[in-house]
């Protein structure tokens, strides 16, 4: 009899569910909210009311994509932190009342596990231990990845995630949102050595991205035609920043692969989508001697299939969670 594991996510702006039969990744939904993009972020009330409309017929597009019933699922994985906690209790609502419905187990995943085990999802697979990187809109850390779920957090951001930088700049710059795709794009036609922006670590394994978001809005301040020089240089300055932003990123990688021998290296988080932080890690890898394992673009931003493969990891560990089970909107790793 096929082992069927539900997962849903629904953190932040994307409503999400996943079906995984046997391991096999067999329907990955994701409804992503466009009405954010007038506003240049997410606007956590408007969040939560799609999340509210969406979360049953999502649940219901990934169940008939399978080719499952209801019936037949046999534990509901579900994000319950960190993230927006109106958003968060639709998802944890409607997986609890599911799971207790269904007598089956309540699976509750940190966000956080399910950006780290999405390379799980993958055909090749990286080994335990190994050193991951993961980098979105709201998180930014390096931690070392052990068996049983144990992680040991090296260093991680003390102000602004990647990703976060990466929005501001382009709302900065009159880019849309999010800003991560649209940088990486028109870098991809620009100088990276234009402008040099500073490269913050405050110890070798943390970040800090306040002062590169910082120095782009005094840069453009400083420019006595503002509009005309973007029109004119806006390739460049994107490339300058996000060369900035890899060489930090990058640059922490390399370290924490010399300061702990673990030659095998995770990223993961809306930013490993990346081109040129995929690029350059890899690059080092070859001429440093690690092997590095990034998912793909689709299991790279927010999705169901990476909080059901965690969800179904920590099952087969021995978790499983409470009905009693409420969202931490600042839950740690």
């Amino acid at each position: 009899m096929a082992t069927v594991v539900l997962g849903i996510e629904s953190s932040c702006d994307d409503t999400a569910a996943a079906i995984l039969v046997d391991g096999r990744l067999a329907s990955s939904v994701v409804s992503s909210q466009a009405v954010h993009e007038q506003y240049g972020g997410v606007v956590p009330e408007l969040a939560s009311r799609d999340h509210q409309r969406l979360i049953v017929p999502i649940v219901d597009a990934a169940l008939k994509k399978a080719n499952v019933a209801i019936t037949d699922i046999d534990a509901v994985a579900v994000t319950y932190g960190p993230g927006l906690a109106g958003s968060l209790l639709v998802g944890l609502s409607f997986a609890k009342a599911l799971a207790a419905a269904r007598n089956v187990p309540l699976l509750g995943v940190n966000h956080l596990e399910g950006h780290i085990y999405s390379v799980f999802l993958e055909e090749t697979q990286p080994p335990l231990p190994h050193i991951n990187l993961t980098v979105s809109g709201g998180h930014t850390q390096l931690i070392v990845v052990d068996k049983g779920f144990k992680h040991n957090i090296l260093g991680r951001t003390r102000d602004d995630a990647a990703g976060e930088a990466f929005d501001k700049v382009a709302k900065l710059m009159g880019l849309g949102f999010p800003g991560g795709p649209h940088i990486d794009r028109l870098a991809s036609k620009g100088n990276p050595e234009f402008v040099h922006f500073p490269r913050s670590r405050p110890d070798k394994f943390s970040f800090s991205f306040s002062g590169i978001k910082t120095s782009m809005l005094y840069y453009l301040a400083d420019q006595d035609d503002r509009e005309n020089h973007l029109r004119e240089h806006l390739g460049d300055l994107c490339a300058s920043f996000q060369r900035a932003v890899v060489d930090v990123l990058a640059g922490a990688v390399a370290d924490a692969v010399e300061e702990t021998g673990i030659p095998h290296v995770t990223i993961t988080g809306g930013v490993s989508a990346n081109r040129e932080l995929g690029e350059r890690v890899r690059a080092d890898g070859r001429r440093l001697g690690f092997d590095v394992c990034i998912p793909r673009p689709a299991f790279c931003t927010d999705n169901a299939a990476m909080i059901a493969k965690a969800g179904e990891m920590k099952w087969h560990a021995g978790f499983e969670s409470p009905l009693s089970l409420t969202v931490i909107p600042n839950l740690a790793l």
